[in-house]
């Protein structure tokens, strides 16, 4: 084996079967997926000497060396407590922010600012060991950028995974707002698979017909919805899910012909913001599951709209 270089790293590979890019995450962690992915394709990692290809699983004894000079472009991202986020609520276990419309809400690679997860590190530093990755910050959902609202963080590694499972079996309680298009009447459910739509990548799409649902890899999702008031040209609704598919209530209600407000995406109206505000999320106390349910207010851009 050839001698060690400075400006090289090296494990061996003692688990047959694991993906390359786990493995880096593993080793020299915490390093999010789309990180490992950079690495790899930047020919930056070699196995047994040989530059490695993307999605490589490995054989027990494989020698794996990264250049250290690509994972320095993986580094933990600014801490920024100084950002003007609102914490609604917090213990040892969990911490629970009022996300603003237009601040996205985990970082995607170091250089990133601004973000919720910025926001957190800054705030509660224990949380870069919490979750899935550092650049997460222990947030145990998501909430589009556009979207505003409750938004949550686990503390711990535990509370983190015992949150995640209440999201995974739909146990999480999950209450919206929004202002659409047009007169909404009645109360109502769409329960129609979504899937990511394969000629707009940055857009997903509603397969009502079984035989689509099943060709595109359709995740089952179901949004309820009723009228609160009606505003100048569209109404003001209220919005329930216990899925919790990518950009789910926007795709839905847009398909039912009433796209929220201010949505680029799937809407035609132009407006300031998107309308879309996450007013109440519920959920067990991951220490002695107890029913906690955090709040956000309506902002004021509600009314202004």
């Amino acid at each position: 084996m050839h001698e060690q270089s400075p400006a090289v790293a090296r494990q061996i590979c003692e688990t047959p079967g694991m993906r390359l890019d786990h493995f880096l995450a593993i080793h020299w962690g915490p390093l999010s997926r789309r990180h490992t992915r950079a690495i790899i394709a930047a020919g930056a990692v070699r196995v047994n000497g040989v530059v490695a290809r993307k999605g490589l699983a490995l054989n027990s004894g494989d020698v794996v060396e990264v250049q250290i000079a690509a994972l320095a472009t993986a580094s933990v991202p600014v801490a920024e407590a100084e950002l003007a986020i609102t914490v609604l609520y917090e213990d040892a276990q969990l911490i629970a922010i009022d996300k603003p419309a237009g601040v996205p809400a985990v970082a995607l690679r170091a250089a990133d600012r601004g973000t919720v997860a910025n926001f957190l590190l800054g705030y509660a530093a224990e949380t870069a060991a919490a979750g899935g990755t550092v650049f997460e910050a222990g947030l145990v959902h998501r909430l589009d950028t556009g979207t505003s609202g409750v938004l949550l963080a686990a503390r711990t590694r535990d509370a983190w995974a015992l949150l995640r499972e209440q999201f995974r079996t739909r146990q999480v309680g999950k209450r919206y707002v929004a202002l659409v298009d047009g007169v909404v009447v009645h109360a109502g459910s769409i329960s129609h698979p979504i899937a990511h739509d394969p000629s707009r990548p940055r857009r997903m799409m509603v397969c009502s017909d079984p035989s689509r649902a099943a060709a595109h890899g359709a995740r089952p999702a179901s949004t309820r919805y009723r009228p609160l008031a009606p505003r100048s040209g569209g109404t003001l609704i209220e919005v329930e899910i216990a899925t919790g598919v990518r950009h789910q209530i926007r795709v839905h209600l847009a398909a039912l012909g009433h796209s929220v407000l201010g949505d680029a995406l799937y809407g035609r109206t132009p407006a300031p913001r998107l309308f879309l505000h996450a007013t109440a999320l519920t959920i067990h106390h991951p220490a002695d599951g107890r029913t906690l349910r955090i709040e956000s207010p309506l902002p004021t851009a509600f009314d202004e709209a």
